[in-house]
């Protein structure tokens, strides 16, 4: 059984680790192709850091983080991206 990524807040180290991820990649490429603006205002501890890190690691065209993910078997073009964290 996968263990639980308690207290782990990047993607990478999720995947890495062998942790459970519930694929939320589907909902990424849709927030992505459909381009507009999005204000992402959650309480704590709702999975804010883990979603940017995980567009993080889609815009630096980290494919091989995402075998078996819904997003490795769409038509998402792999592009490297310039990022910015704040």
């Amino acid at each position: 059984m996968q263990g639980l990524p308690i207290g782990i807040q990047t993607f990478e180290k999720i995947v890495r680790g062998g942790y459970l991820y519930i694929d939320k990649t589907e909902y990424l490429y849709n927030l992505i192709t459909k381009g507009s603006v999005y204000f992402l205002s959650r309480p704590r501890r709702f999975g804010k850091s883990l979603l940017i890190s995980t567009l993080n690691e889609i815009f630096k065209g980290n494919k091989e983080l995402f075998k078996g993910l819904w997003i490795d078997k769409s038509d998402y073009v792999w592009q490297e991206y310039p990022v910015i964290r704040l």
